[in-house]
């Protein structure tokens, strides 16, 4: 009876063995028959181009302006795709013995070690990284003692290259005591680099001891800072002279005498040290009333030396996008209307020092106003105010109000205490969404693409994007082929006029993917060739949800006429996938 038993336990084991087998055996199959269908459907479409190939390699490098796109930003740094037959040159060997080798384990340690820091972010495969490389050793031998230099290699150390949001290559950044300060914007060359740091270097504090010098600084000078101190000389001097390599664009100055302090709006009793920033503008006098450390020094000064309203130009950019400041609260007005709304702003500015950089664009300018307004999804004439958080998560608060004092002040106090709810472009929601792919904007974004129960692939793309263009055929017969599949949807969306915080663009296009039952996690970026077959292959391997590919049904056999039971000529007798 035992043994009865357990040869029936024997036998359903093997049952069930042979059933797992099985079943893995047919899955593979069948992805091994779905992948030989794309493959072939693919070849069919490769053949009809026979004689076009040569045209349609080059069509994708039609417009220039896209691969200077990529090498922008960070310094102007240029992306080099050098082309070479035959056997490449080799590089000239570069003496680097005085430039540092960092990477994210020694970075903190020698930027916070050494005063002044100048740091390469690089890509071996750069051309003008390469080029740059023999002047930026020549010119670490010579800066010895005065500043010290550094290169990573960007493609190694992904996450450094990330938190400083390097965009091309050769990007180069100054760190003053461990804060990244500025970025190298001068010749490459030995000379232009030696020169720049020296002068970033020196001592830039300068000393008043007589009323002609303070009349002269007064007059010359748009913007100055003046410290009344005990001694010309001595930690409160040291203090100051720190705060000074810490800012750019204004000169410091120090006194120990009450009559010039006078001069400069300091009263004579004053407990020294005191601090004060003198401007042309319409607020021409800051004081400062915190510790005096070079830390205080520098923030209070990087919180008073710009307008209190910046006016968007080019010349007013760096002041906005360069300060140490990230969150902007900005006025969109037509250029009749700004005399009406710049004063209120002003008033909002003296509260929130130090918490935003507070913007003016002209709407109606027609260098700039149109395009900056698009970017922010300001639409329509009427004034607007917002909250930008910055480039580094784009969050956007629009003002729902009038405005007045007492509103814009409470749309900075509310930002501040994390009560808003973002703002996020968006198109017009599609009148026909029934195509193979389906059209993504920012108003259906939670509908569609974080819907738990569909496998979402979404195309991020933009529409001057060549290599979106050339990507586009491709997408859709992916599209076309899975359209059959409910628990799956193949979607794009317009990166340049939709957001959502879901849907972060590194370039364009960026493909991600969420999968089912797991919206809640960062989607999976598709790192894969842009091929139906590959993209595929990526779905069938990530989707929460598995799925199988509807295969058009295999017409029926024409009978001839002649023979009824021979088949037409040429045909195999089996399936063509």
């Amino acid at each position: 009876m035992a043994s009865s038993s357990t040869s029936r336990i024997s036998l359903l084991l093997l049952v069930s063995f042979l059933l797992l087998v099985n079943s893995r055996a047919s899955s593979v199959s069948d992805l091994d028959e779905e992948l030989a269908f794309l493959a072939a459907e693919e070849s069919k479409e490769q053949q009809s181009h026979i004689g076009h190939e040569e045209h349609d390699q080059y069509r994708d490098f039609e417009n220039y302006d896209d691969l200077e796109e990529q090498g922008g930003g960070g310094g102007g740094g240029e992306y080099h795709h050098g082309g070479y037959e035959g056997e490449e040159e080799p590089l000239p060997t570069v003496d680097e013995k005085d430039v540092a080798v960092l990477t994210k384990d020694n970075f903190t340690e020698f930027v916070r070690n050494n005063s002044f820091a100048m740091v390469e972010f690089y890509a071996p495969w750069c051309g003008a990284c390469q080029a740059l490389a023999p002047e930026y050793a020549a010119a670490a031998t010579e800066l010895k003692g005065v500043a010290a230099l550094a290169k990573i290699d960007a493609t190694e150390e992904g996450d450094l290259a990330q938190k400083y949001e390097i965009q091309g290559f050769p990007t180069v950044f100054l760190f003053v005591d461990g804060v990244m300060r500025k970025t190298y914007e001068g010749e490459r060359t030995k000379d232009g680099i030696v020169t720049w740091l020296k002068k970033k270097a020196s001592p830039s504090i300068h000393n008043i001891t007589t009323k002609e010098e303070a009349e002269r600084v007064l007059s010359a000078e748009p913007k100055v800072v003046l410290g009344f101190l005990n001694s010309l000389v001595g930690s409160e001097s040291e203090e100051l002279a720190a705060a000074s390599r810490l800012e750019d664009g204004l000169s410091f100055y120090q006194t120990a005498s009450p009559d010039i302090a006078k001069l400069f709006d300091i009263e004579t009793q004053v407990k020294r040290p005191a601090l004060v920033l003198l401007k042309k503008e319409d607020e021409k006098l800051a004081r400062f009333d915190g510790n005096f450390t070079k830390t205080a020094i520098a923030e209070f000064v990087s919180a008073n030396k710009v307008p209190l309203v910046i006016n968007f130009t080019r010349e007013g950019a760096s002041l906005i996008f360069e300060n140490s400041v990230k969150n902007q609260l900005i006025l969109f007005a037509k250029a009749n209307e700004s005399e009406k709304h710049l004063p209120t702003l002003r008033e909002v500015a003296k509260s929130f020092k130090g918490k935003f950089v507070f913007v003016y664009v002209q709407m109606d300018n027609e260098d700039y106003g149109e395009a900056v307004s698009g970017f922010f999804g300001v639409t329509g004439t009427a004034p607007k105010v917002l909250v930008y958080t910055g480039n580094e998560d784009m969050r956007k608060f629009i003002l729902d109000g009038e405005l007045t004092v007492k509103n814009i002040k409470t749309l900075a106090e509310d930002f501040l205490a994390d009560k808003l709810k973002p703002f996020y472009k968006s198109d017009p929601l599609p009148e026909n969404n029934d195509g193979d792919v389906k059209i993504i904007v920012g108003d259906n974004f939670d509908e569609i693409v974080l819907d738990e129960s569909k496998d979402v692939l979404l195309e991020i793309y933009a529409p001057w994007c060549g290599y979106c263009q050339s990507f586009e055929p491709i997408y859709n017969k992916l599209g076309k082929y899975l359209k059959g599949i409910d628990s799956l949807v193949v979607a794009k969306m317009d990166g340049t006029s939709n957001e959502h915080p879901r849907a972060k663009a590194d370039g364009f296009p960026t493909i991600l993917f969420f999968p089912g039952g797991n919206k809640s996690f960062d989607p999976i970026t598709v790192d894969v060739d842009r091929t139906v077959v590959e993209l595929y292959k990526f779905l069938k391997k990530h989707a929460s949800i598995p799925f199988k590919l509807e295969k058009p049904a295999t017409p029926e056999p024409v009978i001839s006429t002649k023979k009824a039971d021979e088949k037409i000529e040429g045909d195999s007798g089996k399936d063509e996938l």
